[in-house]
């Protein structure tokens, strides 16, 4: 995503993993829709999810940690409890030390999408917080979902 693309035009196929999250009652706001910090949060589990649990990266004892630098999101309508949360998530760009995430939040079974975003993540040594090539595996794991050539 450019920040010149029309961010609503995204759609679902244009996403190679979904993570589904269940709104909770407490995701909402005096609004009556969901508080915009829950979705940097919806963002931040679907990527975590395909890091560990489908990538297996030790995100709690390795020696590598992705560090968010920058993130944005856009948002184009709101949720509503209740609800099913669809987080589409694929990669960008893959440097040496960092990723570009883009996603989009879609409610389940809507085709419209109801937020945009991305979270940059650069990959550092645990100890000394300084950048370090993404591991092997990892990139490996996030070629899988990218859409663009870097």
């Amino acid at each position: 995503m450019t920040e010149s693309k029309h961010f609503e035009a995204e759609r679902r196929e244009d996403f190679n993993y979904f993570h589904s999250v269940e709104l909770r009652w407490n995701d909402m706001d005096p609004y009556r829709h969901v508080n915009n910090a829950r979705f940097y949060a919806f963002y931040d589990t679907a990527i975590m999810q395909y890091l560990t649990v489908d990538g297996g990266f030790d995100l709690l004892d390795g020696p590598v940690v992705p560090f968010t630098v920058e993130n944005l999101c856009r948002f184009h309508r709101s949720f509503r409890y209740p609800a099913v949360v669809e987080c589409g998530l694929r990669t960008a760009r893959i440097g040496s030390s960092s990723v570009r995430y883009e996603l989009g939040l879609f409610a389940r079974g809507e085709v419209e999408v109801t937020a945009t975003g991305y979270f940059i993540d650069v990959f550092v040594k645990r100890e000394a917080e300084k950048p370090c090539p993404i591991p092997p595996d990892i990139r490996r794991h996030l070629e899988q979902i990218l859409t663009h050539s870097n």
